[in-house]
Parts: structure tokens; C-alpha cells; sequence
């Protein structure tokens, strides 16, 4: 399902007000499940989140930490939901065995870094990461999670969408208050551009601010000069075209599907006739690549993304401060 176009209008007044009844529960449960007492680790756990639904660069921002960590000889593993798959809780994601149908498709790529555990029970995926050797944990999501205790929590904010009309659910995008989450983060990262005016709001609230941008990594290379029809199933699509046009692809279509949405028969026959008419080659996300059948995979180029950091110092700063435990303690769930 598409988010609602009143969801990204500041100025839509009459269906936020008409929901605001069912905003005031959702609110009034959120802050509930926070009084809750998280299991406190015996490692370090940074927790890389987002106050709102939809796409916010997330999961490229734990795959970098991840690498760094590994090259500061660390042993992080990452926490992960799994969204829409069917393991257990506390399964680690075997690539050779599990496919985007059981762990979800984001597990799939975090596990070509290092080990990942999937579930909702990220205390048991603590538990069993710690035993199979992590010395650190990474949350690609869990901010509103509160069974496992942050060290540190990154609350991960999409520079295009910001909090869209800046209300909760069902009446806005948000999963909680804005000033909740601020109060309950450690620092901020905005990803992209601000195009919603947000940053002096976020700079004012008193936590690290930090800005990264993405563009397209060089697997890009393949698809230059060449017609292209680029399709995406994610939070936010038009991220992935805007990359790809930045980077001078020649985009001839685009397609749009739902996040995390399950190819079908259907879908693929659709996407492969257009190419053919076109004479394009097929380009999407990793994200998307994994879903794809093995038989199809080989048809369509995997176009990922690089981070470029407002400041290179920036991450190492931030794994600095969660390594050494200047912010152990300071986030309440």
C-alpha cells in the first residue's frame, strides 16, 4: 500500500483531525510500551532507527557502521525484524539457505557483512549473537522496541520526506511523537537533502546532528550508456531513480511497487516485455535483487549505493563515543 498523499501535506487539516482520536491511542500506547524495562546487554548496542514509516537510508547506514567496526578488528553482529519472514525468533541468516521469503529481504544483504539475527525478540537474537562471539550489537530498527537497552540510539531521519504532515498514525507517518523520539536518541542522522526545512528543528534539540548523502556505487558503471528501466519496491522509490539520474543513467521507464513487495510471475513478464520493447537492460536495488527468483536475478543489474558523510570524521566519531561508552546509560530504552 501507498502512504496517503495527506501524510506529506503540512497543511492537510481535516483527515488529521477526523483520525486525531485514533492518533491520541496510538500516542498514549507508544509512550506506554516505553516504560517497559529493557534487558541490559553485556556488550554495547548502537540502534539505528526511524520515528516514522517508510524508507529513512537506514539499513545502508548500519551496513557502513558495520564495516568499520570489522576494520577496527570489532565483531559486530546486527539485530534485524525480518520483515515478512517466517523463521523463528533468533535465527541467524544463512544466505545459502534462507531466501527473502524467510528472513526478509534487508537480513539478506546485512548478512553479506557479518553475522545477522533475525526476529522480533531482539533479545533473544542478543542473546544468541553474544554466544556465537559478537562484542557488539547493531539494530537495524527497534528504535520503538524497548526489550533490548541501547547503548546508543541513531535516530535515522529521510532529508526528502522529513515527518511529512507531522502527525502519528493513522492521522501522519509517524510511529511516535517527534519529541519523543529527540528526547529518546543519542544523535540524529538526516540523509539527503533537508528538503522540508527540518535541520535547524533537529540542531535545536540539543543531540548531534549529522547529515550523510547517498549516490550510486560502482556497479552504476554497467548501465551507463544504455536505455534503462529501472524499477524499486521501497519505502521511498523515487530516491533510487533521483540517484540514477544523478549519476547520468538514461532512464527510459520507471516502475513502482510497494515496499518489500513480493515479485510475481506476473510483475517479471511485465518488467522483461517492457524491456525488450524498449531495448533496455533491467536495473533495481539490492533491496529489490534479493527477492527476485534466482532464474530472473541474472537478468537485471543490482545498482546499490555509497554513503558521503557531511563529515568523514562523523562516523568514526560516532562509533568512538558508542565504543568507549560515553553514551552507555544515557538512552532509556
Amino acid at each position: 500500500m501507498k502512504p496517503p498523499a495527506f501524510w506529506r501535506n503540512p497543511a492537510a487539516r481535516l483527515l488529521p483531525a477526523l483520525l486525531s482520536p485514533v492518533e491520541a491511542l496510538v500516542i498514549r500506547a507508544a509512550r506506554k510500551r516505553q516504560e517497559k524495562a529493557g534487558w541490559s546487554a553485556p556488550v554495547p548496542v548502537l540502534c539505528c532507527g526511524n520515528a516514522s514509516v517508510g524508507g529513512t537510508g537506514k539499513t545502508p547506514v548500519v551496513m557502513e557502521l558495520a564495516q568499520r567496526l570489522i576494520r577496527r578488528g570489532k565483531k559486530p553482529h546486527i539485530l534485524a525484524r525480518g520483515y515478512g519472514g517466517r523463521v523463528p525468533d533468533g535465527t541467524r541468516v544463512d544466505p545459502m539457505r534462507h531466501g527473502a521469503g524467510d528472513v526478509g529481504d534487508e537480513p539478506l544483504l546485512l548478512a553479506s557483512i557479518c553475522p545477522v539475527w533475525v526476529g522480533g525478540d531482539r533479545v533473544r537474537g542478543a542473546e544468541r549473537a553474544i554466544e556465537a562471539g559478537a562484542d557488539c550489537l547493531l539494530m537495524d530498527d527497534g528504535f520503538q522496541n524497548p526489550g533490548l537497552r541501547k547503548t546508543a540510539s541513531l535516530l535515522v531521519i529521510d532529508g526528502g520526506a522529513g515527518v511529512g504532515n507531522g502527525h502519528v498514525l493513522p492521522a501522519g507517518p509517524l510511529r511516535e511523537p517527534l519529541a519523543d523520539a529527540l528526547a529518546r536518541s543519542t544523535a540524529i542522522l538526516l540523509t539527503g537533502a533537508d528538503r522540508t526545512g527540518l535541520l535547524p528543528r533537529l540542531q535545536a534539540c540539543g543531540k548531534p546532528v549529522f547529515q550523510v548523502f547517498f549516490k550510486q556505487s560502482v556497479e552504476v558503471a554497467a548501465v551507463m550508456g544504455k536505455p534503462c528501466i529501472a524499477f524499486a519496491g521501497l519505502g521511498r522509490p523515487d530516491k533510487f531513480f533521483d540517484t540514477l539520474r544523478a549519476a547520468g543513467v538514461n532512464l527510459v521507464g520507471m516502475r513502482t511497487f510497494a515496499d518489500h513487495h513480493p515479485y510475481t510471475a506476473h510483475d517479471l513478464a511485465r518488467l522483461e516485455t517492457e524491456a525488450r520493447r524498449h531495448g533496455a537492460v533491467l536495473v533495481t536495488t539490492p533491496k529489490d535483487h534479493v527477492r527476485l527468483p534466482l532464474e530472473f536475478q541474472a537478468q537485471v543489474i543490482s545498482v546499490g549505493v555509497d554513503l558521503i558523510w557531511g563529515d568523514e570524521a562523523d562516523p568514526e566519531w560516532i562509533l568512538d563515543q558508542f565504543l568507549e561508552g560515553e553514551w552507555h546509560g544515557s538512552v532509556a530504552s
